[in-house]
This record gives structure tokens, C-alpha cells and sequence, in this order.
């Protein structure tokens, strides 16, 4: 049974932090890819940052200088920490996984439930 479990969201002012965490189950995390994505109400889910099985990591040009994606292998678990918020990244965070597992041959998609990030003065 493949489980992502995001942690970490609330409420917080602008120019605030947050650290979005997702806790992976049921798939070989060392050989999956991660990423986050966040969607905001009325509009398209969309990628924010993404890290390779590897340690690559990609960050969108949004959130670039504020945003660090990282993965603890050892925990299962990839993060998103988030500094400087801004009103505009007030969204529904997804963490995603393209997951290699024991259940099937290749990479599937798996995501979390999401987690609330809200930014408002």
C-alpha cells in the first residue's frame, strides 16, 4: 500500500517560513523521484520543485531564493522548506512521487492528500 502523508502546513504571516514534509511508504524512495506541487483555489495544479532520486533538484523561478527542496532517504521523507512567503504562494501543497516499487515494473505516479499553506497578514 503506497502512502504519501504531507505535514506542516498552516497559517503564517508574509515574510514568514514554513517546512512542508512528506513521509513516503510502500515504495523504494532511494530510487524514486519527489516532487511538490500547489494549487490554488480557481486555478491548474502546478510543479514548484522537484528532487531525483539522485539529489537533482529543480526549483521554479516563483520560488527560486526562497524555496529548498530536499529528501532524508533514511526517513522516507522529502521536504519542502519555504522562507519569505508571500500572500501568492497561499495554495494546497501536493507532495508526488514517480515511484520504482515491488509491486509493479517501473515508475508509477503516486500522490499525498495535500497540506494547506496559507500566507495572510
Amino acid at each position: 500500500q503506497v502512502q504519501l502523508v504531507e505535514s506542516g502546513g498552516g497559517l503564517v504571516q508574509p515574510g514568514g517560513s514554513l517546512r512542508l514534509s512528506c513521509a513516503a511508504s510502500g515504495i523504494i524512495f532511494g530510487g524514486s523521484d519527489m516532487a511538490w506541487y500547489r494549487q490554488a483555489p480557481g486555478k491548474k495544479r502546478e510543479l514548484v520543485a522537484a528532487i531525483s532520486s539522485g539529489g537533482g533538484t529543480n526549483v521554479v523561478d516563483s520560488v527560486k531564493g526562497r524555496f529548498t527542496i530536499s529528501r532524508d532517504n533514511a526517513k522516507s521523507t522529502v521536504y519542502l522548506q519555504m522562507n519569505s512567503l508571500k500572500p501568492e504562494d497561499t495554495a494546497l501543497y501536493y507532495c508526488k512521487a514517480v515511484a520504482l516499487g515491488v509491486g509493479w515494473i517501473g515508475r508509477k505516479e503516486h500522490w499525498g492528500q495535500g497540506t494547506q499553506v496559507t500566507v495572510s497578514s
